[in-house]
């Protein structure tokens, strides 16, 4: 019997502090989390060309006016050989919201070789703007 009434005063404890912590304030707005930056999102199917300033890094010009920086987890010299086009396999969906949506390949019509986007940035009109000529999409 002594087990039984610890055990619901155990209980009758735990309901008081978890009636106390229901009964604060709501937390205040400086001390809520940081909003998260929206999401940008596109579909493979708006890509309309792609560039590359170096082996690690590819521009994908997306819908005629935006532009993506897709950074490399292994990059290749391949991107600025002549003749060579980005292949993406499509599994499932073509929506591009994050780097591992893209399953991207270089090839050069002969050998493909797999490369690994690390991050994708959509970039803002100043950051296109400062992209040399020779390099844009």
């Amino acid at each position: 019997m002594t087990k039984l009434i610890t055990l619901t005063a155990a209980a009758v404890s735990g309901l008081t502090f978890a009636g106390a912590a229901l009964a604060q304030p709501p937390a205040t707005p400086s001390a809520a989390k940081p909003a998260r930056a929206e999401r940008s999102c596109f579909s493979l199917s708006d890509w309309n060309g792609w560039s590359s300033p170096s082996r690690d890094v590819l521009y994908m010009k997306v819908r005629q006016r935006d532009v993506y920086r897709v950074d490399l987890a292994h990059g290749t010299n391949q991107l600025s050989s002549p003749g060579s086009y980005i292949v993406n396999v499509v599994r499932g969906s073509d929506q591009v919201c994050a780097p591992i949506d893209l399953d991207l390949r270089v090839s050069d019509g002969f050998m493909d070789m797999p490369i690994r986007a690390k991050t994708i940035t959509k970039l803002t009109p100043e950051e296109i703007a400062a992209i040399p000529k020779k390099d844009r999409p």
